[in-house]
Formats: structure tokens, C-alpha cells, sequence
């Protein structure tokens, strides 16, 4: 399967993955191949996770990468990032994302990103986060970059994974990589139930 997954994921240019992940051992068993083909392929990794992750992954990124292959490596704190306007807000979010990406459009140079979504619980409105994912798909309508969205499994409830399905067209989870068949093309963005978003 690690073979089949690996040439999967080689030549994508446009690659928007959900990876429902289900232990820190799994969670490192997806991330590390994910940044040494892009370091393999000449791509700058950005990497979109909590400070405790990036310890990890960086002492295991030391053992096989040079200094030079280690710049490649743009590390983004995750709390930073989702929060840039003091809370959840799917516009702020792309925005920072939009400027984070520039320099490497302005300059062609390929990249791949990895984000870890993660929250204390998962009780943001899932509207929001459904906005967000939607936000990022229709991204790939104007910038191609693969893009792997990290999920800890346990944690989403049934409503949101509902909404993952129907925002990522592939989905990564235990040892399959498989087309999702919840996958909308054009779904409007989602809609609170009572209040307009803003």
C-alpha cells in the first residue's frame, strides 16, 4: 500500500487530502514521507502545526536532512495561523495564507503544504470550518500545490467529518488513500442556521 500510496502522491500538482489520523504514530508515519518527497522533489514544505508536533518532527527531520534541505522547511505555528484575527475566521485565515504563499508564486518555486487543524475541542461552528475547507478547495482553481489536511480522527464528530468528506476529494485514513465519493465540486459555502455570516 506504501508504495501505491507514494506513487499516488508523486506528479500531483493539485492534491487536497483529508488525513482522519488516529495516534501520534500515525500522525508521524504520514508527515515525515510527506516532507522528505518534498524535499526529494525540490519543493519548499510548509508545515502548519503546534510547537510539540514541530519538536518532534524537527528532531527527526535533523537525522536525514543537510542544513540546506532543512531551509526548505517553513514551519508556521498553527494557533498563529488559524487564529491570526483572535479567533476562528475562515477570510483572516486564507488571507495570511495567501501572503505566507506569495513569494514562492512570485518566483515560481513549487511547494507543498501540510496543516494540522486541530482545537482544544471541536466546538467551533462547523459552518466555519466547512467555509474554510470550501475557501481552501476553490483555491486550487488559482494555485497548484499538494496539501494535506491532518485531522485527529476521535476527536471530529459525525456532522463536521460529514462536511470534510464533501470539501477534500481524497481521503487519508489508516493505511488507504481513496477518492472521496461525498466530494462536492461546486457546494455553496455552508450557512449557519440562524445567524448571516459575516
Amino acid at each position: 500500500m506504501e508504495n501505491k500510496k507514494k506513487q499516488f502522491l508523486e506528479g500531483k500538482e493539485r492534491l487536497h487530502v483529508l488525513f482522519l489520523y488516529t495516534s501520534m504514530r500515525n500522525y508521524m508515519e504520514e508527515v515525515l514521507p510527506f516532507i522528505y518527497a518534498g524535499i526529494e522533489a525540490r519543493e519548499y514544505v510548509i508545515l502548519i502545526d503546534n510547537d510539540r508536533n514541530f519538536k518532534r518532527i524537527f528532531e527527526q527531520l535533523k537525522t536525514k536532512l543537510t542544513s540546506t534541505q532543512l531551509k526548505q522547511v517553513h514551519y508556521v505555528n498553527s494557533l498563529d495561523f488559524y487564529f491570526s484575527s483572535g479567533s476562528y475566521h475562515p477570510s483572516a485565515i486564507t488571507d495570511y495564507f495567501n501572503k505566507m504563499v506569495q513569494p514562492y508564486l512570485d518566483q515560481s518555486i513549487p511547494f507543498r503544504s501540510w496543516a494540522h487543524v486541530e482545537w482544544a475541542t471541536m466546538e467551533e461552528p462547523f459552518h466555519l470550518i466547512g467555509n474554510f475547507e470550501k475557501k481552501v478547495d476553490n483555491a486550487f482553481n488559482h494555485i497548484s500545490f499538494p496539501l494535506i489536511c491532518a485531522y485527529e480522527e476521535w476527536k471530529i464528530p459525525n456532522a463536521l467529518e460529514t462536511i470534510l468528506h464533501e470539501t477534500h476529494p481524497y481521503i487519508l485514513k489508516g493505511d488507504k488513500l481513496m477518492s472521496s465519493k461525498k466530494y462536492i465540486t461546486d457546494t455553496p459555502f455552508y450557512k449557519k442556521p440562524t445567524i448571516e455570516l459575516d
